[in-house]
């Protein structure tokens, strides 16, 4: 077991403390105070299932007293309480990397979408009557602006004072277009000291994505643990899987295959290998359906930013063209054509979102073919308990859409090759890079319980000193 972390130096300037994501997943929320000046690293929504949404007003601190944020990527449960951060009273900059201040506006917006949509269904179900009590939504539109307003862009390996004792640099680490690792050089009366936060940690060979960066040395590293004791399949590769279940599904089958998929990420990912199955003749033709208009807006971005994709995508761009357009690819935009899918009778693969199956387009397509035996659901991301994905992979025989109550005849399958997290290995390769005669201490976040205490386990064999933080405790560094 670990020891607690007591190190409490008498001079010191720097003060971490794990507001978030603290012994669980969402949230990621830390603050450093380099003497009276306070950083905020990331500013996720915590939807941890015994919290309420409204519960992330609730700050630990005083918002107007935070001095800057630093974001690490753009995925809610990093970015998604921005905006509530600023409602109520911080007007400092928010740091980060060009791809994920665009991504960032497209994720908080369809928060709000979300927000809006559940206020709805609750005064349909009171019969249209407001209510004096009414839970109010969280943020508004006019609070994603102001946000967006507030961010501050610096590109990769680009060292960005922040005042006259702290400077930063973003590493770039896979995992998300634009997602960075932060290291903070700090001035400690006269001597140096640097802290990495890793963010979220990428997956080597992903597609599309470049491999994460080596980190320089640090004194701290507060680092993610979400795949901390499990690891990726090794056998089979991303278009193997693909090719497999798409020849049963669509060619031997005559069917239709339903992948689940998020709109940021992964969506761009599965259309990437998909272009590179059907351009090179692996399989015949089939038509391909991506029904989601986050998906379409985000893959603009990753056109826009097309030099920071990795070098099979670049080098796939100047023998082929476009890695997001090929022939039998349709992006629906609007509901009326996504209604019509449903009156395509030949062969189809169908991707839309979201990955959990809690809402969004994906549910019309689930509720029309849950009962077709001659449907595949191809589940390729992490389903948390109590959605309607993790019931499906769970097996349950009948599953609750749309008011219904439906049987399930569709085969369900899963693959994790196309997860955009690094597993147990690539965590402790990643903290590796620092030996531990030189890493004062890791700090492990972002993680269950047991994959946090599996990897400072595998961490303290090879005699690193670890901590797994308590929320809200104040660590002196």
């Amino acid at each position: 077991m670990h020891k607690p972390y007591q190190a409490f130096t008498l001079h010191t300037k720097m003060k971490l403390t794990i507001h978030g994501a603290a012994r669980q997943v969402t949230g990621s929320m830390h603050l450093l105070e380099v003497d009276q000046y306070k950083i905020l690293v990331d500013c996720g929504l915590d939807y941890e299932k015994d919290r309420s949404i409204q519960a992330n007003e609730e700050f630990p601190f005083n918002p107007s007293e935070i001095d800057v944020v630093i974001l690490t990527h753009a995925h809610i449960d990093h970015s998604g309480n921005l905006p509530t951060l600023i409602r109520m009273g911080f007007d400092g900059q928010i740091l980060c990397t060009p791809p994920t201040a665009e991504l960032t506006e497209l994720l908080l917006m369809d928060s709000v979408s979300i927000f809006m949509s559940k206020q709805d269904k609750r005064r349909k179900h009171r019969g249209g009557k407001k209510h004096h009590h009414q839970q109010q939504p969280l943020y508004l539109q006019k609070h994603v602006m102001d946000t967006m307003e507030r961010m501050v862009t610096i590109g990769f390996n680009k060292p960005f004072r922040l005042n006259g004792d702290v400077e930063l640099t973003f590493i770039p680490v896979g995992h998300l277009l634009g997602a960075a690792a932060a290291i903070l050089k700090v001035n400690d009366h006269g001597a140096e000291k640097t802290i990495g936060f890793t963010g979220d940690v990428g997956r080597f060979n992903y597609p599309v994505l470049n491999d994460p960066q080596p980190l320089p040395q640090v004194d701290y590293l507060v680092s993610e643990s979400t795949y901390g004791g499990r690891f990726h399949t090794k056998d089979q590769t991303v278009e193997q899987v693909l090719i497999e279940t798409i020849e049963k599904a669509c060619i031997k089958e005559s069917g239709r295959l339903i992948i689940p998929a998020f709109s940021i990420g992964r969506t761009q990912a599965l259309v990437f290998s998909l272009n590179k199955i059907f351009s090179s003749g692996l399989l015949p033709p089939v038509k391909v359906f991506v029904d989601s208009p986050m998906a379409n807006a985000s893959t603009q971005v990753f056109r826009k930013y097309h030099e920071l994709l990795n070098d099979d995508a670049q080098d796939f761009y100047k023998a082929k063209g476009d890695e997001f357009e090929f022939e039998n690819l349709t992006y629906i935009e609007n509901l009326k054509d996504s209604r019509q899918i449903s009156n395509y009778f030949e062969p189809c693969i169908i991707i839309s979102s979201a990955g959990m199956l809690e809402g969004g387009r994906i549910q019309d397509h689930l509720y029309n073919n849950i009962q077709n035996y001659y449907c595949t659901i191809l589940f390729i991301g992490y389903c948390a308990k109590g959605t309607l994905g993790y019931r499906l992979l769970r097996g349950d025989p009948i599953v609750h859409i749309k008011d219904r109550e439906l049987a399930v005849y569709a085969t369900i399958k899963k693959t994790d090759l196309f997860s955009a997290h690094g597993d147990h290995e690539d965590l402790v390769n990643t903290v590796k890079q620092n030996p531990a005669d030189k890493l004062k201490r890791v700090f492990l976040v972002h993680g269950e319980t047991e994959s946090m205490q599996a990897l400072a386990d595998a961490l303290e064999q090879d005699r690193y000193q670890v901590t797994i933080p308590e929320k809200g405790v104040a660590y002196n560094l």
